[in-house]
């Protein structure tokens, strides 16, 4: 390499260096996770101030591995022994065998393993101790080697062996990802909603300000006489329940026979930031249940509700048993809170400070962005979501592989700021819903005991946004019979697991009664996908096969643009 590529190597490094260390962090929302630096020491100082002994033990003992494995790789001890290979997959590349890498790596984690004895080891209590550990999490993974030019050695090859061009690569994609303000976790080039994502083929039969109401073509010649209404996520886009034709949850109720309906929420611009919690209700949920009944000609439909879609759809059904009205026959919630008792680590995120500063920004109106949202939930895995793509794309100068569901985990919406002040407080903060009576919605009292009809409840095992205990707590808040399952695999993959593909596996146990843990030790395992295992339990909720409608809406609610609609395809900031 000459000289002149070397400085030109060295140039590349340093402003990619001084990128991801400064602006970068800032916008892609890394630094927003870290806590304040002076913060973090009086927390550490208040949790050790009643045990100084244990403070200094550990760190006794840390100095002293470090002092060891210095000994180990530097010659000054040539008997002493070297480490076990390294086992974090952050450094199983061969370059990390090299002594001076390996020496890097093996330190890192010796810290790393430091600072988290350390704090599990304050004396700290609850939301205190959660957000010092978080915290420090947080820290701990953005310091890796791995993630920093001059200390990763696969970089460093990669750049020698292209001259630079890859760092040139990388310096292009962080300039995009800052434009974006997320961090690429798929090839945005390789996706379009309408060309080969949400292509289930249908149409919008209805639309306001809050929603358009899509409803798909049959799929079979017959079908069951009640439809089904979905009611998906309002912070991210519907399709995660129509990606591609073999994983599309709404193709396979199509193909066991069920009428499908889908809300497509609004990306909320500005001007609607007034909008209520009541509104998401009336104009969204309720609205879109009255009419597929209106459409189909039938007293009842089944509905289902996904993450906080199912929180709406259980409060607007608590709103319609509230008004005496039936038109549900049954309801399916996919890795949904009701009980908000146990949130996970998102907890560590709402207390009454970060309410009452979101109550008062968004007292005039506005909206919160999309991709706000999309960062916090990113950090709670950063090591899954943030730092591998940060290696790849920065550092390494590649794009990374396509994935649909990674590009729909970009493709958020933007919230009214007012509905969301409310959610927050109402259900992470003050865990009001369960209660009956605590809140009144479209001007009734909520209590969700009164939803009384039939009830599918799925979780995830190893969901780290809807903890599956919390999502058990349902069986005890509904007035109905209710069927749990639990899913293998987390938020999402838990729920997009297609049968064809012949992955993972569920657990099924009759007594949905029990404490949680009594559940699980008791489970059964079943091989593969829920999804037959719900279309088996949705058929008898659904009527009597009659034929297949030939057209699509009614002459009240006429079939519009064909689906996905153009409410899903705004990507507006």
């Amino acid at each position: 390499m000459t000289d002149a590529t070397q400085k030109s190597l060295a140039d590349a490094y340093g402003e990619l260096n001084r990128m991801l260390l400064g602006d970068a962090a800032a916008k892609l929302g890394s630094a927003g996770t870290l806590p304040d630096a002076s913060e973090m020491m009086k927390t550490f100082a208040a949790g050790f101030a009643a045990d100084g002994g244990r403070w200094l033990e550990l760190s006794n003992d840390y100095y002293r591995k470090q002092l060891e494995l210095w000994q180990a790789y530097s010659g000054t001890a040539p008997d002493a022994p070297k480490p076990a290979p390294l086992q974090d997959r952050r450094f199983g590349a061969t370059e990390w065998q090299e002594p001076y890498f390996a020496y890097l790596a093996h330190s890192y984690l010796l810290s790393a393993r430091w600072l988290d004895e350390l704090t599990a080891a304050t004396k700290l209590e609850g939301q205190a101790k959660q957000k010092l550990q978080f915290y420090t999490r947080q820290m701990i993974d953005a310091m890796s080697p791995a993630n920093f030019p001059w200390t990763n050695p696969e970089a460093i090859k990669l750049a020698a062996a292209t001259e630079g061009e890859s760092i040139n690569r990388g310096l292009k994609n962080l300039a995009a990802d800052i434009e974006k303000g997320l961090v690429s976790m798929t090839d945005h080039a390789a996706f379009e909603v309408g060309r080969n994502l949400a292509i289930t083929p249908g149409a919008v039969v209805y639309e306001n300000a809050f929603m358009q109401l899509l409803q798909y073509q049959p799929l079979t010649e017959t079908v069951h006489q009640r439809p089904l209404v979905i009611v998906p996520p309002c912070i991210n886009k519907y399709y995660i329940l129509d990606l591609q034709p073999d994983n599309s949850f709404v193709r396979h109720a199509l193909a066991s026979g069920h009428t499908v309906f889908m809300v497509s929420w609004r990306n909320m611009p500005p001007e609607m930031g007034q909008a209520t919690w009541d509104d998401y209700l009336e104009h969204g949920v309720l609205r879109a249940l009255e009419i597929a009944q209106k459409i189909c000609a039938v007293p009842q439909v089944n509905a289902l509700g996904f993450c906080v879609g199912g929180t709406l759809l259980a409060c607007a059904l608590a709103v319609l048993r509230a008004r005496g009205e039936n038109p549900v026959a049954s309801v399916t919630f996919l890795t949904t809170m009701l009980d908000f008792s146990d949130t996970g680590e998102l907890s560590i995120f709402v207390d009454d400070a970060y309410v009452a500063t979101r109550e008062a920004e968004f007292a005039k109106g506005g909206v919160l962005r999309g991709r706000e949202l999309a960062r916090t939930f990113a950090s709670l895995r950063a090591n899954d979501l943030i730092w591998p793509y940060v290696v790849n794309n920065y550092l390494k100068g590649n794009t990374p592989p396509p994935f649909d569901l990674l590009y729909w985990n970009s493709d958020s919406t933007n919230l009214p700021g007012a509905m969301y002040a409310y959610y927050v407080r109402n259900t992470y903060l003050e865990n009001n819903l369960r209660t009956p009576g605590k809140l009144t919605m479209c001007g009734m009292p909520v209590d969700l005991g009164r939803i009384d009809m039939p009830a599918y409840v799925l979780a995830a095992r190893e969901d780290h946004i809807v903890p599956w205990r919390t999502a058990y707590a349902t069986n005890r808040l509904l007035g109905g019979t209710t069927q749990f399952v639990l899913a293998a695999s987390g938020h999402i993959a838990g729920v997009i697991n297609p049968p064809e593909r012949k992955k993972r596996n569920y657990w099924l146990n009759a007594d949905s009664d029990a404490e949680a843990e009594t559940w699980i030790s008791g489970a059964a395992s079943q091989a593969g996908s829920w999804w037959p295992h719900w279309t088996d339990w949705l058929a008898p909720q659904s009527g009597p096969q009659i034929p297949a409608r030939s057209t699509l809406g009614s002459t009240a609610f006429p079939a519009g643009e064909p689906a996905p609609g153009r409410y899903v395809r705004d990507k507006s900031a």
